[in-house]
């Protein structure tokens, strides 16, 4: 055996061994490089339109729960809340004073009929009376009465006839007492959806004025932003976002290295950015699906052309207890994390 062929052998069978020791130290270990950190993100965008007052936030500055971000003038605001107040106010008093009169209506309408009613009466006993006074007074003879006297009994029956008549005209007038009593009814239902409409119109005020404050909805970094002081803004208006301090990492596994991963794992993680910070984690979840299947063009294997191509399926791996000084972390930036899959 010539030297050149025993030199073949002995660096095949070097590579034999390598590959081994290389195999034996990293079993029961699953790693990738097609995986980036992830983190949530909310859009920062107005629900009222108007002009920038106040702009609290530099890029990638850090900000608090609750923290106002910028404030919209509220001048326009204040004046539609403060109007809406008024109307709401007086649609108030107005149902209130209907509420009094719906319940004035309830007891006199009832009332004032029956007392037009007994005046009818008496009225007609008075006429009846006057009627047979007279009657006497003509029977008797010009001897027996004077002229004036039949002059007063036909003056007190006809006073008494007048007096029926007009009790007539009133009980017909009172007999309209639950026509009253509808009207005061519709009047006020009509003025409680008034206070009702006025209550939400004011609402809406409120809720558009308390509007002009965007705030931040939890702790993390401004990023992207595109809005300055002045500017004019509008409903839906992109004006940059806010990426939370809570990250992860997204790691694409291949299906075929999955059979060992499990929740709860340890995970070594290096990030490309920082390579001498050594971070360590553990798998949270694995999704129940591939990346590609919830792409925003998933592929369709119907079509009879199938190629089998290894899917690649996301892993969530949370972070354990991040040192003190950790360095920035935002969605996209590239790590390699090692699940250590051994018992």
């Amino acid at each position: 055996m010539s030297g050149k062929h025993l030199k073949f052998y002995l660096g095949a069978a070097l590579l034999v061994v390598v590959s081994g020791v290389y195999l034996y130290l990293h079993r029961g270990e699953e790693s990738t490089d097609d995986a980036t950190i992830g983190g949530r993100v909310v859009a920062l965008s107005p629900k009222v339109s108007g002009y920038v007052k106040t702009l609290n936030i530099d890029d990638n500055q850090l900000v608090q729960a609750g923290e106002v971000l910028l404030e919209i003038d509220p001048s326009d605001y204040l004046f539609r809340r403060d109007r809406a107040l008024a109307t709401y106010q007086a649609a108030k008093a107005a149902l209130a004073a209907s509420q009094q009169n719906l319940e004035t209506t309830n007891v006199s309408a009832p009332s004032n009929q029956d007392a037009v009613q007994a005046q009818l009466e008496a009225a007609q006993a008075n006429w009846r009376k006057a009627e047979q006074d007279l009657s006497r007074m003509q029977a008797l003879s010009s001897q027996a009465r004077s002229q004036g006297q039949l002059d007063q009994a036909v003056a007190a029956e006809k006073t008494a006839k007048s007096a029926v008549y007009e009790a007539q005209a009133r009980l017909r007038s009172a007999a309209t007492a639950p026509k009253a009593i509808a009207a005061a009814r519709a009047q006020h239902q009509q003025l409680s959806a008034q206070l009702l409409q006025a209550q939400a119109d004011l609402s809406q005020a409120e809720n558009d004025l308390s509007n002009t404050r965007i705030v931040a909805a939890m702790a993390g970094r401004i990023t992207n932003r595109s809005v300055e002081r002045g500017d004019y803004i509008q409903p839906g208006q992109s004006l940059g976002s806010l990426v939370s301090l809570d990250t992860w990492v997204v790691a694409n596994f291949k299906e075929t290295q999955l059979q060992h991963i499990r929740p709860g794992q340890p995970v070594a993680i290096s990030i490309d950015a920082y390579p001498d910070l050594n971070l360590s984690g553990q798998v949270d979840s694995i999704q129940a699906g591939s990346g590609a299947f919830f792409s925003a063009f998933p592929p369709q294997n119907a079509t009879g052309n199938f190629v089998k191509i290894v899917q690649r399926v996301p892993v969530k791996i949370v972070f354990e207890k991040l040192p003190a000084d950790m360095p920035v972390l935002g969605p996209g930036m590239s790590v390699t994390p090692t699940v250590f899959t051994a018992d």
